[in-house]
């Protein structure tokens, strides 16, 4: 106990860190998954193509070549003023918007084709069909999945620790530095990573719950 009363500091801030790493890395996830996922579906071959070359590349390569991919080759290519919070975010949410496109797109297949076609019969365009009549019926398929894709995300963003960010795993590697017993540290590490993934599997537990009841 004395472990977390006397850097009571230091776990809010990598606390609250792994809380921003986390929800940012999920907004940019779930914003290029539905665009991927909608890339997968469209009757246009350069999207599809392009929306399978971003699948297979990025469920295909190890987050942490990612992450050295974000902080030692970005910076001196395309933008070297990048923070390191923005390279980790950038990272995290890339790799991880992958597997939302995968399970948006699963999603989409469970609606009916008749009722796309139906749409564009009655001369909705594409981004139309998609918006208005095909996602709104694939959220209820997709809502279990993305639980676990972003439990998995809130874990994941323990990499960017060992990139000078400050999150919970960095304030292990902080504390044991410090000589603090390495066990005891991995317990409170642990409990904080508990108290988030278990929110997040609470809140898409209460989004299913209510999309049952309006089904």
């Amino acid at each position: 106990m004395n472990v977390l009363l006397d850097n009571l500091s230091l776990f809010r801030e990598g606390f609250i860190g792994t809380l921003e790493l986390t929800g940012a890395s999920a907004l940019v996830a779930m914003v290029l998954g539905v665009i991927i996922a909608g890339f997968r579906v469209s009757p246009v071959p350069p999207l599809r193509i392009f929306g399978t070359l971003w699948v297979t590349l990025l469920r295909n390569t190890p987050l942490t070549l990612l992450f050295l991919v974000a902080f030692f080759v970005v910076p001196k290519v395309l933008f070297p003023d990048l923070d390191s919070f923005l390279l980790a975010v950038a990272a995290c949410g890339f790799y991880t918007s992958a597997f939302v496109a995968e399970a948006v797109r699963s999603g989409i297949n469970t609606v009916p084709l008749g009722q796309a076609e139906a749409a564009r019969s009655i001369g909705m365009t594409f981004t139309q069909t998609m918006r208005l009549i095909v996602l709104p019926q694939a959220t209820r398929t997709v809502v279990p999945p993305l639980s676990s894709i972003f439990i998995a995300l809130t874990k994941n963003t323990a990499i960017a620790g060992a990139f000078n960010n400050v999150d919970l795993f960095n304030v292990s590697k902080t504390l044991s530095n410090d000589g603090y017993d390495i066990a005891v540290i991995f317990i409170w590490i642990t409990l904080a990573y508990l108290i988030v993934t278990y929110a997040i599997n609470g809140l898409f537990r209460l989004l299913e719950h209510r999309l049952e009841v309006a089904r």
